[in-house]
């Protein structure tokens, strides 16, 4: 991924990277562009065990922690735009044409997202209630891992549709 910063905050760091000491307050959020995937926004958060680049996780508001997204999750929710453990710090996207995201082996390009038993992975499976909203996909899997069309996703433990 090559988002390059468009903010005009000096010393923002690398949208990929990942840092063991915090550089910003939590919750900052920041704009990038990619040549292919356009202006897309970034939350800067805490990580969370077993993060690799590309996995969802569900965040706090007010404290910036993060989890691995799961069935039956509430909240606000974001791709981990690098592998971000526990006790790192790093960058989330929230908005835009997102280039990496996990996905179960089932999943089809455009289809809506749902949480899983798979931590951190979205299916097109439909859940009742398990449904990322805001999120879709935009990409055939590759690895893994599909390109998504995000914008504020979250979930509310509300029904499929």
């Amino acid at each position: 991924m090559a988002f390059k910063n468009i903010n005009t905050r000096v010393g923002v760091s690398d949208i990929t990277e990942t840092g063991t000491t915090q550089l910003y307050p939590l919750g900052t959020r920041v704009q990038a562009q990619d040549p292919t995937y356009g202006v897309g926004e970034f939350i800067y958060l805490l990580g969370v065990a077993s993060t690799v680049a590309g996995s969802w996780v569900t965040y706090e508001q007010d404290n910036g922690a993060t989890a691995l997204l799961a069935a039956n999750a509430i909240g606000p929710v974001a791709v981990a735009m690098s592998a971000n453990v526990a006790s790192q710090y790093g960058w989330y996207q929230i908005y835009g044409k997102c280039p990496s995201a996990a996905v179960l082996a089932g999943f089809v390009d455009n289809a809506n997202c749902y949480a899983t038993a798979t931590a951190g992975s979205v299916d097109d499976a439909v859940v009742a209630g398990d449904r990322v909203k805001n999120a879709r996909g935009a990409s055939a899997i590759s690895g893994g891992f599909a390109e998504m069309e995000l914008w504020y996703p979250f979930m509310d433990d509300g029904l499929a549709a």
